[in-house]
């Protein structure tokens, strides 16, 4: 029995009918997941519509003349086909694997026994809760769902904002900043810290902000916002040091809130801390033997990736494979990217995480300006840092940010996952011109 048809229930749900499981999904909304279909897939493809855009305005830089004109009505039918197509293809696949789906929203009545707001009963031997995640909303922020968006209504808005507010400065904050001013809107980021992405190495985020600077996009570093006040067709957000922003639209994206707070879980015996996140552990099963949790409710990384392959872990977990080999996820292991320009991708360790505990590491770092391919594409910005071990050799980790890194940091996180070394991405024949081939002498 799962709860939730995001990455992390369709996935579990195939998988384990594959190796011959009764499943049954109890999904409230969309299957495939409104995180995944409402924000994920929509914000990359405007995304995606940005870059073009962006790059049509440095077409004359490989001798080109052209021009770009945005079309709105034509990018929100782009984006709704593109969800519409990935709806009907999981469920397509789902029914193929005989997973029987019920629509509505469950809830533990007991241990082993979930009620459907639409009236039916069901029960089960082992139990997914994968019910996903949604927008925070504060207080001060009075959502109108027309100026005052979260990120799910800005795909596109009603209009293109003219002066767009984007409150948070974390991965969703970054790619809205990106994403708009690629479509011509002047932005403004409120950044709570001293640089954007505080998570992140700093040198990631220093590229960022100078990009970010050269759109003319207004950072408002160390300033929290504390109120959002709408009038007429304006809006106007203070911050906490006396800085203000008069803006047109605000986009909050100033992270999420798990939806665990109508699951039964107490009446169950599953276990939640205090801000909702179930309680797992390294195979995703909660404090109720029976019962898994993962994706955005198991308070891990809230990655659609981590979901589907938390999904497929517990699968073949339940269905006993752990007898056999079975790796354990490890969530310090876990490529990540964000879809701004240029992308920024990261996997294990970061640089400034070893310095501050301590560790002895080696560092090489090769920026794309010495790129042929990057060179000829026209895009020869930022680059790519390998960290290792300097006694063994092992990839620890590694950041890029430039064209294509969402796609090329996936060579350091099979050598992170698999302890590979260095000299094990150096000595492999690449293709050039590459982008890659900036990975292997990172690595020499």
């Amino acid at each position: 029995m799962i709860l939730g048809g995001g990455p992390a229930g369709n996935t579990a749900a195939t998988v384990a009918a594959t190796l011959g499981a009764d499943v049954t999904l109890i999904e409230r909304d969309l299957v495939g997941g409104a995180a995944h279909l409402l924000d994920c897939v929509p914000s990359k493809a405007m995304i995606a519509t940005g870059g073009e855009l962006a790059g049509l305005r440095r077409a004359h830089l490989m001798g080109l003349r052209a021009e770009g004109e945005l079309d709105v009505d034509a990018v929100r039918a782009r984006v709704a086909g593109i969800e519409e197509q990935l709806r009907v293809s999981v469920r397509s696949l789902l029914e193929s694997q005989g997973v029987r789906l019920i629509h509505g929203a469950g809830r533990f009545v007991d241990a082993h026994t979930v009620v459907v707001d639409r009236g039916e009963t069901v029960t089960g031997d082992v139990f997914l809760v994968a019910t996903g995640s949604r927008p925070r909303i504060p207080d001060w922020a009075p959502l109108d769902n027309e100026r005052v968006l979260t990120t799910r209504e800005a795909y596109p808005p009603p209009e293109i904002p003219t002066h767009l507010c984007v409150i948070g400065s974390g991965v969703t904050g970054v790619e809205f900043t990106h994403m708009f001013s690629a479509l011509g809107s002047e932005v403004s980021l409120v950044v709570s810290r001293q640089q954007v992405l505080p998570a992140k190495d700093p040198e990631v985020a220093a590229v960022l902000e100078s990009e970010f600077s050269n759109r003319g996009v207004h950072l408002l570093k160390g300033a929290r916002a504390t109120a959002v006040t709408r009038t007429g067709d304006s809006v106007r957000v203070d911050c906490n040091d006396g800085r203000h922003v008069d803006a047109s639209h605000v986009i909050l994206a100033i992270g999420s809130i798990p939806n665990t707070d109508d699951l039964g879980l107490s009446t169950a015996g599953i276990a939640a801390d205090d801000q909702g996140y179930i309680t797992i552990n390294h195979n995703c099963i909660t404090t109720l033997g029976h019962v898994y949790a993962a994706g955005d409710v198991s308070g891990k990384l809230p990655l659609s990736s981590v979901a589907a392959m938390q999904g497929r872990k517990i699968a073949e977990h339940l269905m006993g494979m752990h007898t056999r080999e079975h790796r354990h996820l490890d969530y310090e292991k876990a490529a990540s990217a964000i879809f701004t320009e240029p992308e920024v991708a990261d996997v294990g360790l970061a640089e400034a995480d070893a310095f501050a505990a301590g560790r002895k590491i080696r560092v090489t770092k090769v920026p794309f300006a010495t790129n042929a391919q990057a060179l000829i594409k026209g895009d020869p910005r930022g680059f790519v840092k390998i960290v290792s071990d300097p006694a063994t050799g092992v990839v620890l980790g590694g950041s890029i940010v430039g064209r294509n890194a969402a796609e090329l940091i996936s060579v350091i996180a099979v050598a992170v996952t698999n302890n590979l070394k260095v000299s094990d991405i150096s000595d492999s024949l690449l293709v050039h011109p590459a982008m890659a081939e900036s990975l292997a002498e990172a690595s020499s």
